[in-house]
């Protein structure tokens, strides 16, 4: 007797917060609002005029630290929407609540106490570096829970946590730039004896990285997390928490200067400050080099497979080469094969290391379906790419020293002492591997 076969099962629709779009917007419309409140209570501190200077002012060394951090990022570009996301809570969300706290907390402690002083230099060590490092890592946080295959190791953490770092001291030196106009404005000083000289001079001047330095410490921890184990769980909170109570008392060292004496911040500056930068920048490039190795280490295995060119691990595994790669294919074929031969590289990279945390079992579960995308991502774009990498490959190879001839009968194909002649280089076929 013939049966009705079983009607297909669909999986169930997702609820309407859980769609995309919705955490989109509800994300955009928060950070929009924090904007907002935050561009009202910092003009209504320091004045349309204190603003718009402490704005034109502020925005200086911007442009300077999100090149360096994304300079420190070319290995594997993470996608520019994070680093907006990151820049965007910085300003807007981190430093709403940090005003909002520290100005509640400190007028608390003034009441509680009836010591406004005390107050003030308790909250400025204690209360400011708690509240500004917490909300400034919870941008950290959120990218290495929903943004996980960008957040891969310690470069990306010191990335996303400096951005982020970046956007908060961008709103915070409109505020003190603003208000010291604003006094400039009241004493009728000018020039360099000025307040706002003097501030400038030591927020701009002196101590761009003072913020990012602090909040990178956060971001190293995160970045360590990223590269254990998912069974390792205890390590990967106690990493970032470790990194976040560095960095708070970085920050608290940093704010209580002040009150260490008429030279107590040129102290700390040359004492703490420029050392730990100097530690910090050469941990950067360090790991900014080992990742470098780990491509040319892990790609040549899918060379042999036929998914890539014999020289293409030597030339991806060097900025080097991966510049003249691009510049290659600009020349002969124009900004969009450029571009290609860009994305080809960042590819290749996210293949390099998603094949070492699976040879190191710290892969998820969907290690095989993240390959093929990527893989599948080269395959498009090998016949622009792999012409431009050759060339890049040639052009950056170390010389080849001469080898004397082999005497006549030894080994087969006049390759002496008994060693094969090299096979052809195997067809590619997209499904080999």
């Amino acid at each position: 007797m013939a049966t009705c076969p079983p009607h297909p099962t669909y999986p169930p629709r997702p609820h309407w917060w859980q769609r995309t779009w919705v955490r989109y917007g509800a994300l955009i419309t928060l950070l929009a609002l924090s904007g907002l409140v935050i561009l009202a209570l910092v003009r209504e501190q320091t004045g349309t005029e204190g603003f718009l200077v402490g704005l034109g002012l502020a925005v200086l060394p911007v442009p300077l630290l999100i090149a360096a951090f994304r300079w420190l990022d070319r290995v594997e570009p993470g996608p520019w929407r994070n680093l907006l996301f990151a820049f965007a809570w910085g300003a807007c969300a981190a430093a709403l609540i940090a005003i909002v706290a520290n100005s509640f907390a400190t007028q608390w402690i003034a009441t509680a106490t009836a010591d406004p002083t005390s107050a003030d230099t308790l909250g400025a060590t204690v209360i400011a570096p708690i509240v500004e490092e917490s909300a400034k890592a919870a941008a950290v946080l959120l990218v290495f829970l929903f943004r996980r295959r960008d957040f891969t190791g310690i470069v990306d953490g010191v990335v996303v946590a400096g951005v982020t770092a970046t956007g908060f001291a961008f709103t915070e030196n409109i505020l003190y730039l603003g208000t010291a106009f604003g006094t400039d404005q009241l004493t009728g000083d000018r020039g360099i004896a000025s307040v706002t000289a003097a501030t400038f001079f030591v927020r701009i001047v002196m101590s761009p990285f003072a913020h990012p330095l602090f909040t990178v410490l956060t971001g190293i921890g995160f970045g360590i997390a990223a590269l254990s184990a998912d069974r390792q769980r205890l390590r990967r909170v106690l990493l970032p928490l470790s990194g976040l109570l560095l960095a708070m008392g970085m920050h608290a060292l940093w704010n209580g200067s002040s009150a260490l004496g008429e030279y107590g911040f040129f102290a700390v500056y040359a004492a703490f400050m420029v050392p730990a930068f100097g530690l910090l920048t050469w941990l950067v490039i360090w790991t900014r080099q080992r990742e470098l190795w780990t491509v040319r280490a892990e790609l040549p295995a899918y060379a042999v497979a036929g998914w890539l060119g014999p020289a293409e691990p030597f030339a991806l595994g060097s900025m080097r080469a991966r510049r003249i790669a691009r510049q290659y294919a600009r020349h002969h074929a124009g900004k969009p094969a450029a571009r290609a031969v860009a994305e080809y590289e960042a590819y290749a990279t996210s293949l390099a290391f998603l094949r070492q945390r699976g040879r190191r079992g710290r892969a998820g579960a969907d290690y095989v379906v993240r390959e093929r995308e990527l893989l599948d991502e080269l395959w498009r774009r090998r016949d622009v790419a792999r012409p431009a990498l050759a060339q890049a490959a040639r052009a950056t190879a170390p010389p080849v020293p001469v080898r004397p001839m082999p005497w006549p009968g030894y080994g087969a194909h006049g390759y002496g002492y008994g060693h094969p002649a090299p096979t052809p280089y195997p067809a590619h076929n997209p499904y080999r591997y």
